[in-house]
């Protein structure tokens, strides 16, 4: 088998591991489908009455849930990781001869596939509400390369949180502010009707620049400059977690 053929073998092999895990644990798929659902009733028949932000909440609001549905399925991620490199399954594995990549970017794109599953299930509720989005197929495709980055490099610089955790309760608490971050961005109000101070986090953070690339996206009136700020903060969230996880794998494995 050749050199090339080996990596991506050993990587499919994990996808199944960790796919195969996801479904049997009902808390992960609650986490990562349901919950962001439940966010999505509560906020928009609950709380959506009591702010002005256009004609239709659930417009304004599916943006953001989209980016809430791949938060909340991270402290999986890290608890996976962080039980793999605990319990000595990726010492196991090392004897084995499985590919070192192998290890940790399986773990990578099942949160990948997660969030993708949890995204079509808010995209499917939110028309159920009431959901009009002037998207072309075009802006369409946008939605989930976006959907796709973010999972991806949110995914990476999990699995380098679960590696450095000294256990699996500290891996999922080190999760929390990555789940933390869309209530304090424009997810749910526009920033600039926030107080001092958080409105200025609110709109140097991460998250918001990538919600209002999907809202716009999905609105039919895609903003250069929020994706440009989105593809740059992927990409370098990507890089760091990516490198991060390398130095640490490298250190306990």
């Amino acid at each position: 088998m050749s050199t090339v053929s080996t990596p991506l073998a050993d990587s499919a092999i994990m996808l199944r591991r960790n796919l195969k895990h996801n479904v049997r644990n009902p808390v992960t798929m609650f986490n990562a489908v349901l919950f962001p659902i439940v966010i999505m009733l509560m906020f928009v028949k609950v709380f959506g009455g009591g702010f002005s932000v256009g004609d239709s909440y659930i417009d304004y609001v599916t943006p953001g849930l989209l980016v809430m549905a791949i938060s909340y399925g991270l402290s999986a991620t890290a608890t996976a990781v962080n039980s793999d490199m605990t319990k000595g399954v990726i010492n196991r594995l090392k004897v084995m001869d499985v590919s070192r990549g192998a290890m940790l970017s399986g773990h990578v794109v099942i949160t990948t596939v997660r969030a993708l599953v949890g995204c079509a299930a808010i995209v499917g509720v939110a028309f159920l509400m009431g959901f009009d989005p002037q998207a072309s197929a075009l802006d369409w495709l946008g939605v989930v390369g976006v959907v796709v980055l973010l999972s991806f490099a949110a995914g990476w610089l999990t699995v380098a949180m679960g590696l450095a955790a000294k256990s699996v309760e500290s891996a999922g608490m080190a999760a929390v502010p990555l789940i933390m971050l869309p209530f304090l961005s424009s997810a749910f109000v526009p920033a600039d009707t926030m107080g001092a101070g958080v409105r200025q986090f609110a709109e140097y953070q991460p998250f918001t620049p990538i919600i209002e690339t999907l809202r716009g996206l999905l609105a039919g009136n895609p903003s250069g400059g929020d994706a440009i700020a989105a593809v740059s903060w992927c990409v370098g969230l990507a890089v760091v977690g990516y490198a991060w996880a390398v130095s640490t794998f490298k250190k306990r494995a």
